[in-house]
């Protein structure tokens, strides 16, 4: 079994933002293989699927951001999963909008949800998708700039480029691996 950990915040003002885009990865997949609903539990939304023949939790924290850990270590506890078996899907204000880094380890790199799901499970060896979603404007604080929402068109086709793609490369890393999977997330453009 694989979990992934789609990051984002709950509550309606938060859907559809830069912050949430983790969710919107969930979300894709979800649709992708039929998923039934969603459960409560674990402080989480919790999806199963099947992918090739593997079963994937798709587990949304409900905790807010920062205390993502929280709900996944409940996870990886109860399922006795290594973090290596569990994929976080987050945001990164250090990619331009649409670009995918997928990595099997390393620090949170500022992202405070992976920084708290990384000392919660005791390693930074937790693979990780992280998502582009660009820098603030001059003026902008950081904050404000994850909590608003995608802007323009060619924001709006390259972030949906970017969820598709994260999604098939999640799809890789359950049936071929990490290594197949960072060769086709990572690719050049």
């Amino acid at each position: 079994m694989k979990v992934v950990v789609g990051l984002g915040n709950p509550g309606k003002k938060y859907e559809r933002t830069r912050h949430n885009v983790g969710f919107d990865v969930l979300t894709q997949l979800a649709e992708w293989h039929g998923a039934p609903g969603s459960k409560s539990q674990f402080e989480a939304e919790i999806t199963e699927i099947s992918c090739g023949g593997e079963k994937v939790l798709l587990v949304a924290p409900q905790t807010f951001m920062n205390l993502s850990g929280r709900s996944v270590s409940a996870v990886a506890q109860f399922f006795k999963l290594p973090a290596t078996d569990v994929m976080v899907v987050c945001d990164d204000m250090n990619l331009p909008v649409g670009r995918l880094r997928l990595r099997g380890s390393g620090s949170a790199g500022g992202q405070k949800g992976l920084q708290d799901i990384i000392q919660k499970l005791g390693t930074q060896e937790v693979p990780r998708l992280r998502v582009g979603v660009g820098r603030p404007p001059a003026g902008f604080s950081a904050a404000d700039y994850v909590l608003g929402r995608f802007q323009g068109k060619q924001e709006f086709e390259r972030i949906a480029t970017a969820v598709d793609n994260a999604a098939r490369g999640i799809e890789c890393w359950v049936q071929e691996g990490l290594e197949m999977a960072m060769n086709q997330v990572n690719a050049p453009e």
